[in-house]
């Protein structure tokens, strides 16, 4: 469960509220004068970053108003809320890194554990990596 912080109602749960996509994104201001796939790359096109990612959110069960959050895609934490239209806040989070140096979530990172090598000559591997052909 997470707790959402809407700007205009304050903190509420989760279920309130509905993800709306990717903040801060411009309409073309002449969409018929755009190729196919400009037109395209726009409506589809996103960044899907790892890590702090700007976030459209709308409080559809209170005041069914629209508001931004920074979100570590990562973590799942919230870091920032804030009204459309106002400048993005700055934040600085790390995000986490397994024992083999990747960040959190990059992936399964059950099979990215690093392993002392069973004949105790102190080379590791990745866990499941010698089961692949």
């Amino acid at each position: 469960m997470f707790i959402i912080t809407c700007p205009y109602c304050g903190p509420r749960d989760q279920s309130e509220f509905a993800y709306a996509g990717e903040a801060h994104r411009t309409r073309p201001a002449d969409p018929a004068a755009l190729s196919d796939t400009d037109w395209a790359d726009y409506l589809f096109a996103r960044s899907n970053e790892k890590g702090v990612h700007a976030e459209r959110w709308v409080h559809a069960a209170g005041c069914r108003r629209c508001f931004n959050a920074l979100r570590n895609t990562a973590t799942d934490r919230f870091l920032a809320f804030y009204a459309i239209g106002t400048p993005k806040p700055e934040v600085t989070e790390a995000t986490p890194e397994t024992p083999c140096g990747e960040q959190i979530g990059s992936g399964n990172d059950a099979i990215k554990v690093e392993r002392p090598a069973a004949d105790g000559t102190g080379d590791s591997s990745v866990d499941g990596a010698g089961d692949r052909p």
